[in-house]
């Protein structure tokens, strides 16, 4: 059996934090949300629609993130692959099988779920948004010569080669250095297109124009920062 563990990290997502855990397949073996200071919800929503919850008082994407990993390697039974996906309900939590099937296949180490434009719902991602991935994903291109063409927060990895990564991004850079150091690294890799739907409430990150700037400027950093290693 494949063990299949999902994280989500979660802030504020009271209102579609049910419906993206109750879509995810029969498969996964477990789902780990990660509270990420809220003050609504969230973490009771969870824990009704059965998900372990967990509480991470420090707010960042990543910091949620590095929350459920700790979690996770405190288990005595470790997963195959571990899943990312948004709290937001703007993914398709029911097109994880097509996500993880390249892993399954033996085919790659890491897949990105594209937000693939003709599967994309109108508006469902801001003009900084379209604009920041197309710039990050040129970047990497010209620099490392890879073939990503979106920093898709739905995305899985086998969790050895996760652990082999190191990450260390607390905030908005989480899921660009994840694709970084895959490529600094030579893992094999592979995009799946996937739809993609406007998210319930409001963006934390590209909803506000402090958190775009913030977000632009981490994603550049982390690039720059390989491209002269």
């Amino acid at each position: 059996m494949t063990h299949i563990k999902v994280i989500i990290p979660a802030y504020n997502e009271a209102d579609s934090i049910e419906k993206v855990i109750h879509k995810l397949p029969a498969l996964v073996t477990e789902t780990i949300v990660v509270n990420n200071n809220s003050t609504d919800a969230t973490a009771k929503n969870a824990s009704n629609a059965g998900a372990t919850v967990l509480t991470e008082t420090k707010k960042g994407y990543g910091y949620a993130c590095l929350r459920g990993l700790a979690y996770i390697e405190t288990q005595e039974v470790k997963p195959d692959i571990i899943v990312f996906i948004d709290g937001d309900y703007s993914d398709y939590p029911e097109e994880l099988p097509k996500v993880i099937a390249p892993i399954l296949a033996n085919e790659v180490d890491f897949v990105v779920g594209a937000r693939d434009k003709k599967l994309r719902e109108e508006g469902s991602m801001t003009p900084q948004q379209i604009f920041g991935n197309w710039l990050a994903t040129l970047l990497m291109r010209l620099f490392f010569n890879a073939r990503f063409t979106d920093l898709g927060p739905f995305r899985a990895i086998r969790y050895q080669k996760l652990k082999e990564l190191e990450m260390e991004d607390k905030t908005y850079g989480w899921t660009v250095e994840m694709q970084l150091k895959v490529l600094k690294k030579k893992m094999t890799y592979t995009e799946v297109p996937v739809r993609y739907k406007k998210r319930i409430g409001v963006s934390k990150v590209s909803g506000t124009v402090k958190g775009s700037i913030f977000a632009g400027i981490k994603i550049l950093s982390w690039i720059f920062k390989y491209s002269i290693k």
